[in-house]
């Protein structure tokens, strides 16, 4: 059973995503906060396996609470899913870079929502093929990046390629299709890149391809 947290301070965007989310058989709403500061008290209380967080909250931000859940090693299996109203959104890019999971807008199709969880509460990004990528290159565009190489210098040949799949957006299933591996042996490449990387999630991986000049902004379009 997946265990859901809504954060969210509009109490019928809660009961919306209640209702749909309850209906299904693998997923549960363990609890309501109406702000940051109790999502963060909720988290650490009932350690759900998502938390569906949104991004402008009072008393303490979504993306400041992502963030404290994201360096807390106690929190490490929660996993974040931010919730926007904009889909290209300064607060989304760097939620990601804080270690969201993904992010959806509100207005998202209720089977994208049971989607987006069941991703997410299975260790994977909730990186679209187009939108997250979009507004990654958006924001990665507008900073100061070094040339490619430092924080990757501790990577493989092999493993810079695999993060560059990633960064396009490929499960594990299809980077192993790419490059003639075993789905297992790709997986292991990119836990063994979060590892050396020193990143909980693979949105991650995908904002640091940017900033590291692995890829840039545009070359994924």
């Amino acid at each position: 059973m997946i265990r859901v947290l809504l954060a969210d301070d509009q109490r019928l965007v809660r009961a919306g995503f209640r209702s749909i989310l309850d209906d299904e058989d693998d997923i549960t709403v363990v609890a309501e906060a109406s702000d940051g500061a109790e999502a963060l008290r909720l988290a650490g209380v009932l350690r759900p396996d998502v938390v569906l967080m949104d991004i402008r909250m009072p008393e303490l931000d979504g993306l400041e609470a992502t963030r404290r859940i994201a360096d807390d090693a106690d929190l490490a299996d929660v996993k974040v899913i931010i919730l926007t109203t904009f889909d290209l959104d300064d607060y989304v890019y760097s939620a990601l870079r804080a270690g969201a999971s993904g992010f959806l807008v509100k207005d998202t199709e209720p089977m994208e929502l049971i989607h987006g969880v069941r991703v997410v509460a299975r260790g994977d990004a909730l990186i679209s093929p187009s939108v997250t990528r979009r507004l990654i290159a958006e924001f990665a565009g507008r900073i100061d990046r070094p040339v490619p190489g430092s924080r990757l210098d501790v990577l493989t040949g092999r493993e810079r390629e695999v993060m560059t799949l990633v960064a396009a957006g490929l499960s594990n299933d299809e980077i192993a299709e790419r490059l003639v591996l075993s789905p297992a042996t790709a997986k292991t490449h990119v836990s063994r890149i979060m590892t050396k990387l020193d990143v909980r999630h693979r949105a991650q991986l995908v904002v640091l391809a940017y900033e590291s000049g692995l890829i840039t902004p545009g070359w994924l379009s």
